[in-house]
């Protein structure tokens, strides 16, 4: 046996797995390609755009241009962030067109997160951009906004909504990062647009079991129905706007450094930075079979904020999109065991909706009978909580729905899911989950499910380690 330390809650704790067994850490089991010069890459790209003129060529004195970029959830922090180069590069190239400054707004594209404050604003973008901006040209967008427009639905049936100072502006750029995402295979490209620009309803067209519980939503394909919907959505938005989106994208590695940076329309970007994310997101590991046990850790706080460990739905989901990634290196049947404090500390700050989410839900014999519900309806509407993500810096009450569409895949492909240190088991039983003492203890139930010597694969800080790319076996 070996001894693996795993995240869990504010610390770690120590676990015994098979000699056999495959452990994925950063730095042991795979390392990145080291990130390039970002200015020169942005600069690069911008002189030299698929299907537009230069940038600097877009502009002019009585031309309006908004600069939408990604919230705080993804891309960093650091000085060499694809954020905090690109934005004055982009500016900088807009003004020796002609562009005057006090024509150009720069808008967070947070979809149905929380907005973010300016103290976050100063953390990821740089004190100068946003004293520059700030506060009548430096805005949050809201995905519930009365001034929403409203293009009707697309092809797909798609609901299709659009940031109103977007679709004005005489130009529309889009700032995203190319990475590895469980959901619909990367972020960036259109999906940046259908999921941080749009509107509730529209995003709840793909963010709902119809998608997520769909074999093709496993393994982050970029060829699954939600990459369609994106697509759909943004081609739609493109429609309704009667202009194109200008992207400027970067290729993130683990640690969010940039390795590529493109420019241009939206689906050419996507085909030229895909095959540079691929290379390392696409991780071979040393298995010849896939693994009959998943274990992973969680952490308390991570990418969408303190408490996502604590909290059932948020925890759920962590769970549903680690085994996304891992999907190509586990059989379908197998077992996940994660460890998690699961205290049901719920966050009502950032997450106010959740708790009630949650006690609804458990009155439903399915995640998916309540999504469709009135209820989940009645509370995705409620006026207070979307009142609290207009206005407070809470995340909009449909998140939660699209948080439990992920979070009951696990119980949808695998034959169970072990809870390991559940503070408070109960919220573990209410998502489906086996809540269990010791660790020992789950690695002796999964034989009932995988029999004896099961083949393990083990992704201990998969959550706390950067951005996590995607696992295959060796064929």
């Amino acid at each position: 046996m070996k001894e693996v330390s795993m995240d869990y809650g504010e610390s770690s704790i120590s676990v015994a797995l098979p000699d056999t067994a495959t452990v994925v850490e950063y730095g042991k089991t795979y390392t990145d390609p080291k990130g390039i010069d970002p200015a020169k890459a942005v600069h690069k790209a911008l002189a030299k755009p698929h299907g537009f003129p230069p940038l600097k060529e877009l502009g002019g004195p009585g031309k309006k241009i908004v600069i939408a970029f990604p919230d705080r959830v993804k891309g960093g922090n650091h000085e060499t962030a694809h954020r905090k180069v690109s934005i004055p590069i982009i500016i900088d190239e807009l003004v020796k067109g002609g562009t005057k400054l006090e024509n150009i707004t720069l808008i967070c594209a947070v979809g149905l997160h929380r907005k973010n404050t300016l103290e976050e604003w100063y953390d990821y973008l740089g004190k100068k951009i946003v004293n520059q901006f700030w506060p009548d040209r430096l805005l949050n967008h809201d995905g519930d906004g009365h001034d929403l427009y409203d293009y009707g639905t697309d092809e797909m049936g798609n609901a299709i909504q659009c940031n109103r100072m977007v679709a004005d502006a005489d130009l529309a750029i889009v700032i995203g990062h190319c990475a590895g995402n469980p959901y619909g295979g990367y972020s960036g490209g259109y999906k940046m647009v259908a999921t941080g620009l749009s509107g509730w309803r529209s995003i709840a067209s793909h963010h709902c079991p119809k998608t997520m519980h769909r074999k093709d939503w496993l393994g982050a394909s970029t060829t699954s129905r939600m990459r369609d919907q994106f697509h759909s959505i943004g081609k739609a938005m493109e429609k309704g706007m009667g202009k194109q989106f200008f992207a400027v994208d970067a290729v993130l590695n683990q640690q969010s450094q940039v390795l590529a940076v493109e420019a241009g329309e939206l689906g050419a970007v996507e085909k030229a930075t895909w095959p540079v994310a691929d290379s390392r997101t696409r991780v071979h590991l040393d298995m010849d079979e896939p693994a009959d046990v998943l274990v992973m850790g969680l952490p308390r706080n991570f990418h969408y904020g303190p408490g996502m460990g604590s909290n059932p739905i948020l925890m759920s989901l962590a769970i549903g999109g680690q085994l996304s990634r891992c999907w190509n290196a586990f059989r379908p049947g197998g077992v996940i065991i994660a460890t998690a404090i699961c205290d049901g500390w719920f966050n009502p700050n950032w997450f106010p909706s959740y708790e009630k989410t949650y006690k609804v839900l458990q009155e439903y014999c399915t995640p998916a009978e309540f999504l469709v519900s009135k209820d989940a309806l009645q509370i995705s509407e409620d006026y207070g909580y979307r009142y609290l993500y207009s206005n407070y810096y809470a995340y909009h009450p449909f998140h939660a729905m699209s948080m439990i569409s992920g979070g009951s895949v696990p119980n949808l492909q695998a034959s169970a899911v072990y809870l390991v240190g559940a503070e408070k088991p109960a919220y573990a039983r209410g998502m489906g989950f086996i809540p269990v003492s010791r660790f020992k203890e789950a690695m002796r139930l999964t034989e009932k499910h995988v029999g004896k010597n099961p083949k393990v694969l083990c992704t201990p800080r998969c959550f706390t380690s950067g951005i996590s790319p995607h696992f295959y076996g060796k064929t």
